[in-house]
């Protein structure tokens, strides 16, 4: 009797057993889902809420290129184009080159190309961004050499530059630039309508590029250089006879080369007041209206007597 009650008990631990493992396997299986559509009465699983969101906004920021707002299309050229003309005849230049800026590369092979390009050249000229506006011009000039305007962008690209020019005491390429784009310019255009505002501006600039050298000159006389100050002096007066500084590194050079002489070795003394009286024979000769004439003969005739007592002392 106690075997079978024992049996029992033992029977009875292996089935609660076995149940619950059952279950522990039926809860840790997976549920099965509808892949989509809807099958036996049972719906498919929707995305998650904030999917839904990042989806509706992605798709929100894909409008058509056409329909975002105030960009420059083929549809809406026209009315960009004229909204450009107006803003530049308003001289609203920032806002105009803006807008022509997106419409040139629209209007390529039709009869507002070079209109586009030339008025968007002129607004940065306008805004005094002379570096962009002397390579839209020059551009201008390259792409449309038919064009009425063509002379005009050029004239524009050189002004360009010009302005660009800096202060005499920097470095002058953007000037020695400017005047060979002048020359190639007046070279070009001989009989241009412009050519009384080119010998202008090439005035200025060369009397720039003078004055730089003449303030060169000036340091090596007053540092006591003399025979560097003689080589630029004389460099000087054959470069920029015309400028306004030349009658006075003339009589410079006067001064110069009979202090040079005053304080040279006796064997090299002659030959430099010689020179001295050679300067003032070219001052005179070359600016004879200069006031100077009349403070440089005192060194002329200082430097005769000096010629004169060398003489006797060799004799």
């Amino acid at each position: 009797m106690k075997k079978i009650r024992g049996f029992c008990c033992n029977l009875l631990i292996v089935c609660v057993l076995l149940l619950f493992f059952a279950e522990g396997r039926a809860a840790s299986s997976p549920a099965c889902y509808p892949i989509c559509g809807v099958q036996d009465g049972c719906s498919a699983v929707s995305a998650p809420s904030d999917s839904l969101k990042k989806s509706k906004k992605s798709s929100k920021n894909k409008a058509p290129y056409s329909k975002r707002k105030g960009r420059v299309t083929f549809e809406t050229f026209d009315e960009n184009y004229a909204r450009a003309v107006n803003h530049y005849n308003n001289h609203q230049f920032l806002s105009a080159a803006k807008l022509f800026e997106e419409l040139y590369p629209l209007s390529l092979g039709t009869a507002h190309a070079d209109t586009i390009l030339f008025m968007f050249a002129d607004c940065y000229f306008q805004n005094k961004d002379y570096e962009m506006a002397a390579f839209h011009f020059k551009d201008y000039a390259r792409r449309y050499p038919s064009s009425d305007r063509a002379e005009l962008a050029s004239l524009m690209a050189i002004k360009s530059v010009y302005n660009i020019s800096p202060y005499y005491a920097l470095d002058q390429s953007e000037t020695i630039y400017a005047i060979d784009e002048l020359n190639t310019f007046i070279a070009l255009y001989p009989h241009s309508q412009y050519m009384d505002e080119c010998n202008k501006m090439l005035d200025v600039l060369r009397n720039k590029l003078a004055k730089k050298d003449f303030e060169v000159l000036k340091l090596y006389f007053n540092t006591e250089n003399y025979r560097a100050a003689q080589i630029a002096t004389d460099n000087f007066l054959k470069t920029y006879s015309y400028s306004q500084y030349a009658p006075e590194a003339a009589f410079i050079l006067v001064k110069n080369n009979y202090q040079y002489a005053k304080k040279s070795v006796k064997g090299k003394m002659r030959e430099r007041f010689e020179a001295c009286i050679t300067a003032y024979d070219n001052l005179v000769f070359n600016f004879p209206e200069s006031p100077l004439v009349a403070d440089a003969v005192k060194y002329r005739d200082e430097a005769k007597k000096q010629i004169e007592k060398l003489n006797k002392k060799h004799k």
